[in-house]
C-alpha cells in the first residue's frame, strides 16, 4: 500500500476543503515572507545610503523630510539655505566633511543634483564610461538614468523645473552628458550629478541675470548664493553633541540627524508591519484549524474504509502516517505557494517603487528566516493533523464494519 498515493488521492477527493486549507496557509505564509523580504531590502537600502552621514542641514521644516529629500531623494526639499552658512561649517574643528546639494530640477523624473566631487567619493561611485563633469552644464548620470532615459555620452538635454517629469523645461540652457556611472546599489544610480554652478546657471539664465563667473565649488561662496541642503560628517562624537543645537539655535538652518529620524520612521512603519504580521499569524492559525477540521471530518466519513483496510492487513500506524501525511502535504503546498506569492508581491511592490522613487527591490533569494518559516509550516501541519489522526487507534473494526 503506497500511503503517498493514497494521501494524494484523498486530498484530490476533498478538493474544496484541501483548496481552502492550502489557500489560508498560502496567504499567511505569503504575507510573512513578503514582510521579511521588504523589511530586509528596505533596511539594506536605507542603511547603505545613510552610511557615513552624521547630520544633514537645510531649511527649517520637517527633519524627516529633510533626511528623505537630501539622502534618499524621495521627498520634496524643505527649501533653500545660504551657501555662506553651509560653508561656515567647514571651519568648525569637529566637522570633517561638508557636501552641499542643490536640487529643484529633473529630467524624465530623474533628479538633477548639483554637488561637489566629494558626493561621488562618499558613495564610492565609479564611472562605467566617459569622464566626470569638469565645467558648468556637464553631467554624469547614474546607471538607471542611462538605462531608462537612453542618454549616451555626448547627448544634450534640457532640465524640467520641479522633481517630476511634468515641470516646465529650461530650454535655454542644456546639459551635456560626459559620464555614466556603474551600478553600485546606492542613490547615485538614479541621479543626474553636476556642479553646483550648473544649477545656478540654469536659474540665473531663466531669471535674466546672465552667467556668473566660474568658481571653485569647494571653497568659495558667492554673495546671495543658496543651496538646498548639505551632508555633514563629523571628526568625532563631540560634533554630534554640540553642533546640531548650535545650528538650530543660531542659524537660519535646521540640523537633522539621520540615525534618529530613520529609526523614528522605522518605528512608525513597524506598527503597520507588526499589525500585518499578527494578521498573517491569525490566518495561519485559522489554516491549521481548517486542516484539523478537514482531517477530523475525513476520518469520520472514512471510518468504514479505514476499518476495511485494517481488516485486510494494514496496520494502524500505517494509516496514522497516511492521515498525518495529508496534513504535511497541505503545509508544504501552502508554504511553496506562499513563497511564490510573496515574490509576486515583491515584484509588484518593486515596480511601484521604481516608478515613483526609482528604487528597485529585486532580490528574490530565499532568506534564512524563510527556512525557519518552512519548519514552522510543517509544525502547523503536523499539529493540525496529528490529533485527528490519533483517532485511528480508537477505531473499533468489527463495530464499524457491522454498522455499515
Amino acid at each position: 500500500m503506497n500511503i503517498v498515493k493514497i494521501s494524494l488521492a484523498n486530498l484530490k477527493e476533498k478538493k474544496l476543503n484541501s483548496f481552502l486549507s492550502a489557500l489560508l496557509l498560502t496567504l499567511g505564509i505569503g504575507m510573512i515572507s513578503l514582510l521579511l523580504l521588504l523589511n530586509k531590502q528596505l533596511d539594506e537600502q536605507f542603511r547603505r545610503n545613510i552610511r557615513g552621514i552624521d547630520m544633514v542641514v537645510g531649511a527649517k521644516g520637517s527633519p524627516l523630510q529633510l533626511i528623505l529629500s537630501s539622502i534618499y531623494q524621495i521627498d520634496a526639499p524643505t527649501g533653500n539655505v545660504p551657501l555662506a552658512e553651509v560653508d561656515a561649517l567647514r571651519k568648525n574643528p569637529f566637522v570633517k566633511t561638508v557636501i552641499p546639494l542643490s536640487m529643484g530640477d529633473s529630467y524624465q523624473g530623474f533628479r538633477i543634483v548639483g554637488t561637489t566631487p566629494k558626493y561621488i567619493e562618499h558613495f564610492q561611485a565609479k564611472l562605467a564610461e566617459g569622464k566626470i563633469y569638469n565645467a558648468s552644464m556637464e553631467v554624469a548620470i547614474g546607471s538607471k538614468v542611462a538605462a531608462m532615459s537612453q542618454l549616451k555620452i555626448g547627448d544634450t538635454f534640457a532640465s524640467a523645473h520641479g522633481l517630476d517629469s511634468e515641470g516646465e523645461a529650461h530650454n535655454e540652457k542644456k546639459y551635456k552628458v560626459t559620464g555614466i556611472f556603474e551600478a553600485n546599489g546606492s542613490v547615485v544610480d538614479q541621479l543626474i550629478l553636476t556642479r553646483l554652478s550648473s544649477v545656478w546657471d540654469v536659474h540665473a539664465h531663466e531669471e535674466g541675470e546672465g552667467k556668473h563667473e566660474e568658481h571653485d565649488d569647494h571653497e568659495q561662496a558667492e554673495e546671495g548664493r543658496q543651496v538646498t541642503s548639505a551632508l555633514i560628517q563629523f571628526r568625532n562624537p563631540m560634533g554630534l553633541m554640540t553642533i546640531p543645537r548650535q545650528i538650530n539655535e543660531n542659524t537660519s538652518m535646521q540640523a537633522a540627524l539621520p540615525s534618529i529620524e530613520i529609526n523614528r520612521l522605522f518605528s512608525l512603519l513597524g506598527v503597520g508591519i507588526e499589525t500585518l504580521r499578527a494578521l498573517a499569524l491569525i490566518i495561519i492559525s485559522i489554516a491549521g484549524i481548517s486542516v484539523f477540521i478537514s482531517l477530523y471530518n475525513s476520518l469520520k466519513e472514512r471510518k468504514y474504509e479505514m476499518a476495511l483496510m485494517l481488516s485486510m492487513g494494514a496496520t494502524r500506524t500505517r494509516l496514522f502516517l497516511m492521515l498525518l501525511l495529508e496534513g504535511l502535504m497541505l503545509a508544504v503546498i501552502g508554504y511553496f505557494s506562499g513563497i511564490i506569492l510573496s515574490r509576486v508581491g515583491l515584484w509588484l511592490f518593486s515596480r511601484a517603487a521604481e516608478q515613483d522613487f526609482h528604487y528597485s527591490l529585486r532580490k528574490f533569494t530565499i532568506l534564512p528566516e524563510e527556512i525557519y518559516l518552512f519548519f514552522a509550516a510543517l509544525l502547523i501541519g503536523f499539529l493540525a493533523s496529528v490529533l485527528p489522526s490519533l483517532g485511528i487507534y480508537r477505531l473499533n473494526i468489527s463495530r464499524t464494519l457491522a454498522e455499515e
